[in-house]
């Protein structure tokens, strides 16, 4: 799948402002000059907050973004380029920890048993790729041995879904979209999470329990990188969707493969090998720059 926006396809370049910036017009013009674009027309979708820039261009699209970030540091504006084409998406998924939600659920898990900074720095080491996934899961897992059901409870109540994540999820159903949550994390919460931010549909690793508490072991099949993009392509497939059709969204190593799957795929506020591979990233603005980036208005956001 093409990631260029090539001569004969119109593109464009949605500029987002992060929270509590307005920029203007003449920040974006100057941008795509010092890029070297010839801008068709601009369309702001909000005022002050996010701005179509249309063109035609026979970079790569990741290119093109780069240099525009360049050319608008430092202000903290983000920008995503794609074909305008196949720009609005009919199935999402989602990442969970550090991408829906602010917490890293295992590292919160590990606070039970006071383990946390153990725990943490493993899960680092596996988002930036330095460690297995599978391997970096099973011993953050081992550890947690004796974690009840009612610690999990706890946990649940107090996650924080990252700003934007209802309203992107309640747009793009509204919309007619199917949503899923796909993470490496562990049912139960990704069963709850999902629930409140109002996925369709839920795909996460399952733990072993005996006596409401758990035993430490990952039970397979393991939910990991490849696994990811095998369940976008099945969701694609049944629903009879091109690859264009649809938006990725994660932050770590192990969502590179469904990055790479989708038609638009983002790496939100992720380690630097992730967002150096994806074809777009989100460092500033919430998760409604998803919307904008799809050509939606801010008078068609629900939720």
């Amino acid at each position: 799948m093409s990631k260029a926006c090539d001569r004969s396809t119109d593109c464009v370049a949605t500029f987002v402002a992060g929270p509590d910036l307005r920029f203007s017009e003449a920040q974006a013009t100057d941008a795509t000059n010092a890029a070297g674009l010839s801008p068709a027309h601009l369309d702001w979708l909000e005022p002050g907050v996010a701005l179509d820039v249309f063109f035609g261009h026979g970079d790569d699209a990741r290119i093109i973004a780069g240099r525009l970030r360049e050319a608008l540091a430092p202000a903290p504006v983000d920008v995503i380029v794609q074909p305008v084409v196949g720009r609005r998406k009919h199935l999402l998924v989602s990442d969970m920890d550090s991408t829906m939600i602010v917490q890293e659920c295992l590292d919160e898990l590990a606070g039970c048993r006071g383990l946390r900074e153990k725990i943490s720095a493993i899960t680092q080491q596996a988002m930036r790729g330095e460690l297995e996934f599978e391997t970096a899961l099973r011993a953050r897992v081992a550890l947690l041995a004796g974690v009840t059901q009612d610690d999990i409870q706890s946990i649940i109540a107090r996650l924080t879904p990252n700003p934007g994540a209802r309203t992107l999820v309640a747009t793009m159903r509204a919309h007619g979209a199917w949503t899923a949550l796909i993470t490496g994390g562990f049912a139960p919460i990704a069963d709850a999470v999902a629930a409140r931010l109002g996925f369709n549909e839920t795909r996460a690793n399952r733990l072993g329990v005996l006596e409401n508490a758990l035993t430490g072991e990952v039970l397979p099949p393991v939910l990991g990188r490849a696994a990811k993009r095998r369940a976008l392509e099945e969701m694609r497939r049944t629903r009879d969707l091109s690859p264009v059709d649809t938006l990725a969204i994660g932050d770590g190593a192990n969502d590179l493969d469904m990055l790479a799957a989708a038609g638009l795929g983002v790496a939100w506020r992720a380690r630097p090998v992730v967002a150096e591979a994806a074809m777009a990233r989100l460092d500033h603005a919430d998760l409604t720059a998803l919307l904008f980036a799809q050509g939606y208005r801010r008078a068609e956001f629900m939720g």
